[in-house]
Order: C-alpha cells, then sequence, then structure tokens
C-alpha cells in the first residue's frame, strides 16, 4: 500500500498543536508562511528576501526554464516563481500544512490562479488550476539555505490538457 504523503505529513505537522510549539520553532513558521503570503502578493522582492545568497535548490522543476550560466540559486528560484505569476496572475498561495522545526520548516502549499500565459510548456487555457506542493527549507539565521520538495507538475499538466 502506497504511503499518502500528504495525509502523513498532515498527522506530523499537528503533532506540534497536541504538545505546543517549541519558541525556537518561531522562526522557521514566519519562514513558511511568509513564502505563501509573499507569493499571494505577487511581491518578488519579498519572496527572493526569504533566501539566502547560497541558497541551493536540490529540486529540479519541470516548470523551471534552463539557468544562465552564473545565475545563483536564488535569482533561479526567483524566476522560477516569475514566470509562474506571469502565467497565472491572480495566483493565490495557501498553507495546507506547516511543520516548523529549530532549523528548517516541513510545509504543503496549495497554488491556485488562473492560466492566462504560457506555462509548463503549454498555451494559455483560461483555466482555473489547482495544484499541490510539498517541501522542505533548511534555514540558517532565518533565511532558505537548501530545499528539497516536490510539485504536482501531472495535475497541473492535467488540467491544462482537460476537455
Amino acid at each position: 500500500m502506497p504511503i499518502d504523503r500528504r495525509r502523513l505529513l498532515g498527522a506530523v505537522a499537528a503533532a506540534p498543536l497536541l504538545v505546543g510549539a517549541a519558541p525556537d520553532e518561531a522562526p522557521a513558521r514566519a519562514v513558511g508562511e511568509a513564502f505563501a503570503r509573499t507569493l499571494s502578493a505577487h511581491d518578488l522582492a519579498a519572496f527572493a528576501a526569504l533566501f539566502a545568497p547560497d541558497y541551493v535548490n536540490h529540486q529540479r522543476s519541470a516548470a523551471a526554464r534552463p539557468p544562465l550560466p552564473g545565475m545563483s540559486g536564488r535569482a533561479i528560484v526567483v524566476a522560477l516563481f516569475a514566470d509562474r505569476l506571469r502565467a497565472l496572475p491572480d495566483l493565490t498561495v495557501t498553507v495546507e500544512h506547516l511543520l516548523p522545526g529549530a532549523d528548517g520548516v516541513a510545509a504543503s502549499y496549495v497554488y491556485e490562479g488562473t492560466q492566462r500565459g504560457a506555462y509548463l510548456g503549454q498555451p494559455a487555457t483560461g483555466r482555473r488550476l489547482r495544484f499541490t506542493s510539498c517541501d522542505i527549507f533548511r534555514l540558517r539565521g532565518g533565511l532558505i539555505v537548501e530545499h528539497w520538495g516536490m510539485s504536482d507538475t501531472a495535475g497541473a499538466l492535467a488540467q491544462m490538457r482537460a476537455g
């Protein structure tokens, strides 16, 4: 029987609520929430400020265009989300589950928006999309320094190709 990652993440995320979140988890919670808030506000400057200059993304996203030589990890992630915001100009991002820790945060996010521009190689469809991501961020000094995760690219593509 396959593991339902979203249900597992939700159960693990709920555990601190039962015993009370540790005070040192507050910065991680703030970063996890700011990730969604800055993207929903379409504030790429504030979004970029969440990432350390030496940020490393361990996820190779199908949504990302190939980086230009010499681009920093932070510049690459900002470009990825700038492209997403252009394609989905009414994009909102909500936190579904958040699991803060002393040196990082795991989160499940829900992305919703109308596809008005090319995205994932698909021309604009005018369709309302809803897809998710599960992300793990390692933090240092209140900034994201590393990321591991996966997004529901297949689900987004299926919605764009439907009908």
